[in-house]
């Protein structure tokens, strides 16, 4: 009996220095601080996409993660302070989703690691050496936007063969990157480009009236504000009944008549990735800059029923998506 007393006071002092080693490892793991800096008011389907790949990789937030999120809610101009708030608060990373995020992180450090979530030509811009090689302390994803203005002027073209006038709104850097790419398929194609400068969402009204007397279909660069204020826009090009492509997939989604270009919940979700990358290490001078392989073409038959449009079979045959 003596000894199977010990023996069993034994095992319990097995169990509980086992027990306090585990917890005492789990205690010391360390708690990685991530800062994201991104144009969105609120949560949106990327920034979750961008969560749950982060879960998938072991990140859980509050046991060893922490991600610091400051949201622009479409004031650009909040990014240089919110940034120097992130390096106050000695993140690990910076991830960031726009030109003007990129643009204040980069001016703000040179050393903590940054991850481009979606960004338009880093080489051009000036924020990497090259996609292979970008040198610094900036890795990521470039969306090419721009080089896609020509596709998304032909499947407007080829939906509505008499839009000869397409007003193009744009208010960023962005914009005017797609600005300059859609020139040359725009005389190709014998259509006149008007261009349309967005310098707030005061405008908007003013524009839209224009618009609809002006220019036969629009094509809008969605970036910052402009994404944020996607629910008045869609409203208002109906009530303009203008034939619309958009540069980015939510709009068509939620109720334009049109949208191409990469899934940004996709290259969201793939930024978390690059981000595991760098905080188990990598540097991200290393990192190649990545780029989308898939690009959709969204059609939202419920935004052409409310303007009177048809879009014709041979157009749906070659969406990827078509919203009904």
């Amino acid at each position: 009996m003596r000894w199977d007393a010990v023996s069993t006071l034994f095992l319990i002092a097995s169990l509980l220095f086992t027990t306090y080693e585990s917890v005492d490892a789990q205690s010391t793991k360390k708690m990685y601080r991530l800062g994201a800096l991104v144009p969105g008011a609120s949560l949106s389907r990327a920034d979750e996409a961008f969560r749950e790949r982060l879960r998938t990789l072991g990140y859980v937030e509050g046991h060893n993660i922490v991600i610091d999120w400051r949201r622009a809610a479409g004031d650009s101009g909040k990014y240089p302070a919110f940034a120097a708030e992130l390096i106050g608060l000695k993140v690990d990373c910076i991830v960031t989703r726009g030109i003007p995020a990129i643009r204040a992180a980069k001016k703000a450090t040179s050393t903590i690691p940054i991850v481009m979530g979606i960004n338009d030509d880093p080489v051009q811009m000036g924020l990497v050496a090259s996609l292979a090689r970008p040198g610094g302390n900036i890795t990521g994803f470039a969306a090419i936007g721009a080089e896609l203005a020509g596709k998304r002027l032909e499947l407007l073209r080829e939906a509505f063969p008499k839009a000869n006038r397409v007003g193009h709104l744009w208010g960023s850097e962005t914009g005017a990157a797609h600005l300059r790419e859609i020139e040359a398929p725009a005389r190709a194609l014998g259509v006149q480009i008007q261009s349309i400068e967005l310098k707030g969402p005061n405008e908007l009204e003013r524009v839209f009236r224009t618009a609809s007397k002006e220019s036969d279909a629009l094509i809008i660069v969605g970036s910052g504000w402009i994404n944020d204020d996607r629910e008045r826009i869609i409203k208002l090009a109906a009530k303009a009944r203008l034939p619309v492509m958009y540069t980015q997939l939510p709009f068509a989604l939620e109720g334009g008549l049109m949208g191409y270009a990469a899934d940004e919940t996709e290259l969201w979700r793939r930024a978390a990735i690059s981000v595991d990358k760098v905080l188990k290490g990598a540097k991200p001078a290393d990192i190649p800059v990545e780029q989308p392989t898939k690009f959709e073409f969204v059609v939202n038959l419920n935004a052409a029923k409310q303007i009177g449009l048809t879009i014709p079979q041979r157009v749906l045959l070659k969406a990827d998506r078509v919203v009904k």
